[in-house]
């Protein structure tokens, strides 16, 4: 999303930061993530250090709960007729991105929120999230500011006196900020949050804990690795989990990578095997084979629900009225067991020539082969814009392969076009524009000497 320049709300200063004031999970399934996680809006000022989230008037829009919210910081001191003025298109524009069937009576009772408190709340409460939990996350993001602002030789020891407060929630919103600040390429915080990382899991006890389970599991992986070189067979593998059996983390690690290979056979080799075995090692080599029967179950249990879901997803497009839409708002859900779900489906209803099934199951797949371009088209026109040597430009172009399509011009048009619409960014609409001009120069030459 294009930045915009505000003040600082405590040196005044202009800084370059994503403003974002409509949040509708109509259009952006994240929309509710980025509110409440503090990453939207989030200001860090170079000059004076403050660190907060930004104060402008947010409109929230979550259909499926009929939620339609506002709120305007009072600190703002924006008079009413004013205030309506500036939420007024915000409003329309949600109410217009809704097919007209899905235009309700809650769309006209917009509810006011006298504080951000309040506005979270609300759209917890929705969700069935108490209080006690809203306080809790909030209390995490406070101590999250706090650590950013410590000193460098005053960090650990705060990291250490905080240290019962340090769970996985609250590397959960650093990771979210760290998102955020990514998306909206903002080098400094992003650098600022992941050193606050780095120090929480050097100085916790979680994330020493993490740490260590982290580097068991590398070491897991790569022993894998290392063995799949000269072929894995069920004797080497059994080797392989013996020598592991030590810690947890390892031996469910290959266990679960290697899942295919723990067959009856294995099993009947570690049968074989404690049969030979006296004293001691037979015990040990007993109690691995349970260990290995509880993760294999685990494993399968894990995998058949991860199916049942995505076959649900699956159906549920294939119902949908409109799918195009209903897959493009369901790619976040995507995983590698939806893939093989549509590819089992796409399967059987070639074998029963099932032509209006196949035909649904296209446009699945053709959304999200769309979702996949248009992510790397995204990402190359932001690497263009953040090359300013014009002779890196057109090598990245020469390099471009078949990336720059017709697709890829349509969509920097339209970025252009939005961009004159909004007429905030006067700088980035030149840059855009700019850049249209270099690519349409590139395509030409290309096609010019295509044709030759």
């Amino acid at each position: 999303m294009p930045k915009t320049s505000v003040p600082c709300p405590q040196c005044h200063q202009l800084v370059t930061i994503e403003l974002t004031r409509l949040f509708d999970t109509n259009t952006d399934p994240e929309a509710k993530q980025k509110l409440l996680s503090g990453s939207a809006n989030y200001l860090q000022c170079p000059i004076c250090g403050f660190q907060g989230i930004y104060p402008t008037p947010i409109v929230y829009h979550d259909p499926e709960k009929e939620l339609l919210l506002t709120f305007f910081p009072p600190d703002l001191h924006t008079p009413i007729n004013e205030q309506e003025r500036i939420i007024g298109p915000m409003i329309k524009k949600a109410m217009d991105d809704l097919p007209p069937e899905k235009r309700k009576s809650y769309l006209f009772r917009p509810q006011t929120m006298l504080t951000q408190q309040r506005l979270f709340e609300t759209i917890l409460e929705a969700d069935g999230i108490t209080p006690e939990m809203i306080k809790s996350q909030q209390e995490k993001l406070h101590l999250l500011q706090q650590l950013l602002g410590a000193s460098a030789e005053g960090l650990p020891e705060m990291i250490q006196q905080n240290d019962e407060k340090i769970d996985e929630e609250l590397f959960m919103i650093l990771s979210r900020l760290a998102q955020g600040s990514a998306a909206a390429r903002d080098q400094q915080s992003l650098v600022a949050l992941d050193a606050l990382q780095k120090a929480l899991i050097e100085h916790s006890t979680l994330g020493k804990t993490a740490a260590l389970e982290a580097a068991e599991t590398q070491e897991a992986v790569k022993e894998l690795q290392e063995l799949s070189k000269t072929g894995v067979t069920r004797e080497n593998l059994l080797d392989l989990l013996i020598k592991s059996a030590d810690s947890d983390i390892r031996l469910t690690t290959i266990a679960s990578m290697a899942r295919g290979g723990l067959d009856y056979s294995f099993f009947q080799i570690l049968s074989d095997k404690i049969d030979a075995s006296t004293g001691e090692e037979k015990d040990r080599l007993e109690s691995l084979r349970q260990r290995l029967l509880s993760i294999t179950e685990a494993v399968d249990e894990a995998m058949k629900t991860q199916l049942e879901e995505a076959r649900k997803l699956v159906n549920e497009l294939l119902e949908a009225e409109d799918i195009e839409k209903a897959t493009q708002e369901a790619l976040p859900r995507f995983t590698q067991a939806v893939a093989e779900v549509i590819n089992q489906e796409a399967q059987a209803a070639q074998a029963a020539n099932d032509e209006s099934k196949l035909r649904k199951l296209r446009q699945i797949i053709s959304v999200i082969q769309s979702a996949d371009s248009s992510s790397a088209h995204i990402e190359f026109i932001e690497a263009l814009l953040e090359e300013e040597n014009a002779d890196n430009r057109a090598k990245m172009l020469e390099e471009s392969g078949e990336l720059v399509d017709d697709e890829f011009m349509q969509m920097l048009g339209g970025l252009v076009g939005q961009m004159e619409q909004q007429g905030d960014q006067p700088e980035m609409l030149d840059r855009l524009k700019d850049l249209n001009r270099e690519i349409l120069r590139f395509t030409m030459k290309r096609n010019l000497q295509s044709a030759n």
